[in-house]
């Protein structure tokens, strides 16, 4: 056994005793990234097609982006949102234009932003009606989320379970069924939450008729719309927000993961009747907004147009799906491919968890799959048609 792999056991076994056991991880430890490739502590190159989840949307240790959080670290992490910053002004500026939003409120995580979503719609229902009391309408198979009020509107009984019970008022309908969405609307109902594109439920992107029906419906009813683009948004789909293609614009949005590029950031935007629905003391953060997570996102804003990573996304992105066509054709496990952009699935027969394994550990190819029989390709935004053909003869061999 080398030094080098001693060492990751040492490390996997030291983090097995120290760390909560909530994750079953991969028997591998990551030391470093450059651009799309992972590098284990025994110096294996990996093609990332994973992105920490979709996070990083850049690539590794991009210089523009590492000279910038740099500099920012070496003059103020943090000082509460007791007082004002340039960074998050700057940041709160960039994600407004690009999202045709009217406010924006910083927060840590993606589950955060959605809490702050739900709080919105209760306080806009509150203000209009004078009382409590209102419900939501969620989708099944949808991820917004682990904390108790996020895990609330995620549709999926394996999840939420355990820890019941949890927000009341909340009513699940089917994705891409509008006649389903209608039949729970009532005089309670304060607003319908859904992803634009389902991403842990299996890649389903919500269908133009479903996304303007369900529009057209909170605005008869004087619900709100909320859009979760956690994992969708940011340029992943070949827009800004995936919701931009079908130009119908949310009431209330939930942005995170690529927002960061790494940092832990993310955000909830509103607009129209929601953009003043709170009012000073009905929501807080103690971290949210600082001004190195908020030149983390600027930066990453910036980047974007600077890039024009919308154009690269677009073009590499049907490369993509071209060849997982292609792959879908030659293999009869699979049964379904959808997605946009850079983020696409392919659904199998079977559970793909093998698969997933095999890649990581004798190809070298991190992927991450959506639910039980969907492989995820959420990679970063910076791939290119060499990448793609890399991965899929990866992909090939583990089969």
């Amino acid at each position: 056994m080398t030094d080098d792999r001693k060492e990751q056991g040492l490390v996997i076994d030291r983090a097995e005793q120290a760390l909560y056991k909530t994750y079953n991880r991969f028997p591998v430890v990551f030391d470093r990234g450059e651009g799309v490739f992972l590098y284990d502590l025994e110096g294996n190159e990996y093609l990332d097609f994973g992105a920490g989840i979709a996070v990083m949307a850049l690539g590794y240790s991009d210089p523009e982006y590492n000279l910038e959080v740099q500099e920012q670290l070496g003059k103020l992490m943090h000082i509460s949102n007791l007082f004002y910053n340039q960074p998050a002004a700057d940041a709160g500026e960039r994600l407004l234009k690009a999202s045709r939003m009217e406010k924006v409120f910083f927060t840590n995580s993606g589950t955060e932003a959605i809490e702050g979503a739900l709080k919105i719609a209760k306080r806009y229902a509150y203000n209009r009606d004078g009382r409590g009391g209102h419900e939501i309408i969620a989708m099944r198979h949808s991820f917004h989320g682990r904390s108790l009020g996020a895990l609330s509107v995620t549709g999926n009984d394996h999840y939420q379970e355990p820890f019941a019970p949890l927000l009341p008022g909340v009513k699940f309908a089917e994705f891409n069924n509008l006649d389903s969405v209608k039949a729970l609307v009532n005089n309670n109902t304060c607003a319908v939450l859904m992803e634009t594109i389902q991403g842990e439920g299996g890649i389903y992107p919500a269908s133009e008729e479903f996304l303007k029906g369900v529009r057209a419906l909170c605005d008869d009813h004087d619900m709100l719309l909320i859009l979760d683009e956690i994992q969708c948004g940011m340029g992943r789909s070949g827009f800004w927000f995936a919701w931009q293609e079908y130009g119908v614009r949310p009431d209330v949005m939930t942005v995170a993961k690529a927002l960061g590029n790494g940092v832990p950031v993310g955000a909830f935007l509103a607009c129209g009747k929601a953009a003043h629905a709170m009012k000073p003391g009905d929501h807080g953060t103690t971290y949210g907004g600082n001004p190195f997570v908020c030149r983390a996102a600027d930066t990453v804003l910036r980047l974007f147009e600077e890039r024009h990573i919308l154009d690269h996304v677009n073009l590499v992105g049907a490369y993509l799906w071209e060849k997982l066509e292609e792959f879908a054709g030659r293999h009869d496990c699979v049964t379904v491919h959808r997605g946009k952009g850079l983020i696409q699935g392919l659904e199998f027969d079977r559970p793909v968890g093998d698969i997933v394994k095999r890649a990581l550990l004798e190809e070298k190819l991190v992927l991450i799959s959506a639910g039980a029989n969907v492989i995820r390709f959420v990679p970063p935004l910076v791939i290119t048609q060499d990448h793609v053909d890399l991965m899929l003869e990866k992909l090939e061999a583990s089969l």
